[in-house]
């Protein structure tokens, strides 16, 4: 069993409920979260795809994904509870169910056990971020490719390819290529 699975089990299994009663439906195209804005909410994504991305003057640079079974917050603004640097939007009609941040923290520091399983989540994102980082100085287009798609096959099935395209730091068309070789 994964630890996100383990730390799921923990919540369905604590003394109160930490989710909200209804689901939240994000419709293609709707945000969940927008840049410069606070968004210190943990999310469950049970249907659908979210990418995450950074908005700049010289466009737009998708960070990251989450998609069915995927536990998923803006971790920036939930640790320091201050204005996250990325926004989010739905690929697909996703359905997620949300708790408050607050809410999920207490829970995190309620038992040692759970301590260690979101530790554990987070050394898992932060080791997921240094192989992107690392991933992204290789030069070959075919290299960042090849990396990601021997790390996450899930990814190619899960994600529309021009949102993988932005991810890799290539246009759609290279990565179109690069498939078919």
């Amino acid at each position: 069993m994964d630890v996100t699975t383990l730390l799921l089990k923990h919540i369905e299994g604590y003394g109160k409920s930490l989710w909200q009663d209804t689901e939240l439906v994000l419709k293609r195209g709707d945000f969940l979260a927008e840049q410069g804005k606070i968004n210190t909410n943990v999310y469950f994504v049970t249907q659908g795809a979210l990418h995450l991305f950074h908005e700049t003057e010289a466009g737009s640079n998708t960070i990251r994904f989450a998609y069915n079974d995927s536990l998923f917050a803006l971790l920036d603004s939930l640790i320091t509870g201050t204005p996250t640097a990325y926004t989010v939007q739905a690929i697909r009609k996703t359905k997620l169910r949300i708790m408050n941040g607050d809410d999920f923290m207490e829970f995190v520091n309620s038992s040692t056990e759970t301590l260690k399983l979101w530790n554990a989540i987070l050394s898992y994102t932060i080791i997921a971020q240094l192989e992107r980082e690392t991933d992204l100085l290789h030069p070959s287009p075919k290299e960042r490719y090849e990396k990601v798609l021997k790390r996450s096959p899930k990814l190619f099935k899960e994600i529309p390819h021009k949102y993988i395209a932005s991810y890799l730091r290539m246009a759609p068309e290279t990565l179109s290529r690069l498939q078919k070789s």
